[in-house]
């Protein structure tokens, strides 16, 4: 059930049942040449679209479509709020959630670099008696699949976007390669923010811009993505959220 469709006292007679809320997290921000800027933001609402047709008894509040986007923030179309933004944002809505009964957050994360504001509300929460349960989708089915593993606008979440919808692909944009760029010839391009120095992995954070023209990463090439592929993910990943909110129901606190 969707918060925003929900009369007030329809929501208070929630709160009187139960203390769970999910929020869905995303972003703006650039996904390759191929794929459009919301990917981050419609891949959650999809899997809770799943969910809803799954299960329909624990409330889902309004998606944020922003989120921290530090390094890809030089591509047209990326806002960028940083951590600090994202982390008062995302305190003060659950601030009012708990406010109204909610003790119980599940977390339902598009976007890598939420991830630290996002545990950092996590540990704040754990601290005054509630829980949070973060899922970043696209890790949790890593595990689920090994096969599906992929990098930031790759095939992973390529497909994902061509089971929402395929005509959000670009097509004619989908067969640029991945050229990294080296910091210098000892210090080889391997990532976001690494590269290798006598074959070790070391941290050198760097505008996205400044690592590739095209705007994804990753091992898995988007070429390589079907919408098939897409639909079994995503809807293992909404079984797997059903599975976790009956057992985060039984958490006591």
């Amino acid at each position: 059930m969707y918060l925003t469709q929900m009369t007030w006292p329809k929501a208070e007679a929630y709160f009187k049942e139960s203390d769970m809320v999910i929020i869905p997290i995303g972003s703006t921000e650039c996904h390759g040449r191929h794929m459009p800027l919301g990917t981050d933001t419609m891949i959650p609402e999809k899997i809770l679209q799943l969910v809803e047709e799954l299960s329909d008894r624990i409330m889902i509040a309004p998606t944020i479509p922003y989120g921290a986007c530090e390094s890809l923030w030089p591509f047209p179309g990326t806002i960028n709020l940083g951590g600090d933004l994202l982390y008062q944002l995302v305190k003060k809505v659950i601030e009012n959630l708990r406010f109204h009964g909610a003790r119980k957050f599940i977390i339902l994360n598009g976007h890598g670099g939420n991830v630290k504001a996002l545990e950092h509300i996590g540990y704040e929460l754990d601290s005054e008696g509630c829980m949070m349960v973060l899922l970043n989708w696209w890790q949790n089915v890593w595990e689920m699949n090994p096969l599906w593993k992929g990098g930031h606008g790759g095939a992973e979440e390529t497909a994902a976007v061509m089971a929402i919808d395929p005509e959000l692909i670009d097509r004619e944009e989908i067969d640029h390669p991945l050229i990294l760029k080296d910091v210098s010839e000892a210090f080889k391009a391997s990532g976001f923010n690494t590269v290798k120095f006598k074959e070790v992995t070391i941290t050198i954070p760097r505008l996205t811009n400044h690592v590739t023209d095209n705007g994804w990463i990753g091992p898995d090439h988007p070429k390589h993505a079907t919408a098939e592929w897409g639909i079994e993910m995503l809807n293992t990943m909404a079984a797997y959220v059903v599975a976790c909110i009956e057992e985060f129901e039984k958490v006591e606190l």
